[in-house]
């Protein structure tokens, strides 16, 4: 089978690839040159079976008015290029995965969501995916199937969020945002890459999946069992003004979060391997 995936070279997507070559998948990485290239798209979208969609600027950077048209236009316009030109094509692929973020749901909202919860958030992150979801669901009308991932926080060793995090709790200087009480849905790079074979080999898996741990956890959580597993202190706490001066509106991807279960997922049978935040880090430390 051929899977086409956009994004590739990415920490999810480089680990992705690896991952369906291992279980026997060819992988066809697209790229810049891909999309700007029509003729050049068709010929690889032609003889693909699986599309997966990675394709997004980093959020981890300040949200200028400038940068906020990047964050969407590298995931709604490069959405809608891959769908008009399937549109042109009379062989398509069967799947399309789109990715998308638990970042949807109101991050104030104190209860627990789940995929029949529909209190999204009034903030740029949340109507970014919103409109994601929407340009990604449209591939049905092409006859294709579709599964969208709202990802939450992906752990993995060298890259992604913990490139970024454990570095600092290792000088001592790591420590809660705010207060601390906001959700932190996470999931293990490893049961990332399980979700998409599940889902690719499973013609049953369709629509809207979070991606997370079942594991509820909290942000002074999550802060409090690295440090116990590094033998750092973390006693610091990074005031909530600090990272707006630093990330301005982009700063609620920090400081406010959404409790989120993984129901759907459960529901049709899929095993997540980490379902305890303590062990998925003792893995990535290991």
């Amino acid at each position: 089978m051929k899977v086409s995936i956009l994004g590739s070279t990415g920490f999810i997507g480089s680990f992705l690839r690896d991952f369906l070559e291992k279980n026997n998948y060819e992988v066809i990485p697209l790229g810049r040159s891909d999309l700007a290239n029509k003729e050049l798209l068709k010929s690889k979208l032609m003889i693909t079976d699986t599309l997966i969609n990675l394709a997004g600027a980093p959020i981890s950077k300040k949200w200028t008015e400038k940068y906020k048209k990047v964050l969407y236009s590298s995931r709604i316009d490069t959405t809608r290029t891959l769908f008009e030109t399937l549109k042109d094509l009379d062989k398509r692929p069967k799947s399309y995965f789109s990715a998308s973020a638990i970042g949807i749901y109101d991050p104030f909202y104190d209860g627990i969501q789940d995929e029949e919860s529909y209190k999204y958030g009034d903030n740029f992150l949340s109507r970014l995916c919103i409109d994601w979801e929407k340009e990604a669901l449209r591939f049905k009308e092409l006859g294709i199937r579709v599964v969208i991932f709202r990802l939450g926080v992906v752990l993995g060793k060298g890259g992604g969020a913990m490139a970024k995090i454990i570095p600092l709790f290792k000088q001592g200087v790591g420590g809660k945002i705010g207060s601390g009480d906001q959700g932190c849905p996470w999931i293990h790079i490893e049961d990332v890459a399980h979700a998409f074979l599940w889902a690719m080999e499973n013609e049953k898996a369709t629509g809207i999946y979070n991606l997370c741990s079942p594991d509820i956890t909290t942000n002074e959580r999550f802060t409090q069992t690295l440090a116990s597993l590094l033998k750092r202190p973390a006693v610091l706490k990074i005031p909530e003004f600090v990272l707006k001066i630093k990330f301005g509106e982009g700063a609620i991807a920090l400081t406010a979060g959404p409790k989120v279960m993984p129901t759907r997922l459960l529901k049709e049978g899929f095993e997540i391997k980490y379902k305890d935040l303590k062990e998925a880090l003792k893995n990535i430390l290991a």
